[in-house]
C-alpha cells in the first residue's frame, strides 16, 4: 500500500457586496467545482487529471469564511495557482485568499485556531455583553463539522 502525501490549503473567502457579519451561504462542493473549472481553463486536461485524485474541500465555516481544501502534494501547485483567480462561487462574487499551506490537517487547524483567536479578540472589543462574546466564540471556534468527517 502506498502512502499518499497531501497538502491542506487554508482559504479565506470574502463576499463582495455582502455584509461581513452575515453567514456565507456557499457549499463545500461549490468550492470544489469552481477550483476544478479554473484548473481546466488554466492548465487544461492535464491539470484536471493531475488534481482530481485526492482533491476535496474538507471544511467550510460560513461564519468566519474560512475553508480548507485537500490535494495531493504533487499537484498542489496547480490548485494554488488558480485560487486567486476565482471570482464567482454559487453566483456570488467573491475574493479568495490563501492563508496557509500545510502538510497535515492538524497543523492547518492549529493555524486556523490561532488566526480565528486573533480575529475574535479584534471583534470582542466592539461587543458589550459576555453573552454576545460567548456566541461569537462558539461560532468562530466550532470545528465539529470537520471532526465528524474524519
Amino acid at each position: 500500500m502506498v502512502r499518499h502525501k497531501h497538502r491542506y490549503i487554508v482559504l479565506e473567502i470574502s463576499e463582495i457586496g455582502g455584509s461581513p457579519t452575515s453567514p456565507l451561504k456557499i457549499r463545500e462542493y461549490s468550492i470544489y467545482k469552481s477550483i476544478q473549472s479554473h484548473i481546466q481553463t488554466q492548465h487544461g486536461d492535464f491539470g484536471v487529471a493531475a488534481t482530481r485524485a485526492g482533491f476535496m474541500a474538507k471544511y467550510l465555516n460560513e461564519h468566519t469564511r474560512i475553508a480548507v481544501i485537500r490535494c495531493r502534494r504533487g499537484s498542489y501547485k496547480f490548485v494554488s495557482s488558480v485560487i486567486p483567480l476565482i471570482r464567482k462561487i454559487d453566483e456570488k462574487t467573491v475574493v479568495v485568499n490563501i492563508l496557509y499551506v500545510g502538510a497535515t490537517i492538524r497543523k492547518s487547524f492549529f493555524f486556523i485556531r490561532n488566526y480565528q483567536q486573533k480575529k475574535l479578540d479584534e471583534y470582542c472589543v466592539s461587543l458589550k455583553t459576555d453573552e454576545e462574546r460567548n456566541r461569537l466564540k462558539e461560532a468562530m471556534l466550532n470545528f465539529d463539522s470537520i471532526f465528524s468527517k474524519l
